[in-house]
């Protein structure tokens, strides 16, 4: 039984393993876009979990709205983050990014809640 689940292991291993490098698509999406398009999907899915009607009642469908925003289709995306993904250093750059979006993003609405309230009209 344990050399069953060794070689089990081995084959799963190996078997996840690529042959070779994601091969540059001709259309790629360049990675300051990519990190603009990621952005957008992370607050889009926000949106849906915490406003979902929102979204609902403007009839905005989220990947719609991505595609049109950056003028891409979904084969272009996804070959491109399959591209990016096959690179890990590339990916956390891209992630790191965004994750700085939106940190600049919650500053900057820290801010803006937290100026003074204004003064009554006497």
């Amino acid at each position: 039984m344990k050399k069953v689940r060794v070689l089990l292991f081995c084959f799963v291993l190996f078997g996840s393993c690529q042959n070779g490098p994601i091969e540059k698509p001709d259309n790629l999406i360049d990675q300051d876009k990519m990190v603009d398009i990621m952005f957008d999907i992370t607050v889009l899915e926000a949106m849906k979990s915490q406003t979902a009607l929102v979204l609902e009642t403007n009839k905005i469908n989220p990947n719609t709205y991505i595609y049109k925003k950056y003028n891409i289709d979904s084969l272009q995306f996804a070959n491109s983050d399959k591209y990016y993904a096959s690179n890990v250093n590339k990916y956390k750059e891209i992630f790191d990014a965004v994750n700085k979006k939106i940190e600049d993003q919650m500053e900057l609405s820290k801010k803006q809640n937290t100026s003074p309230p204004p003064k009554p009209v006497k």
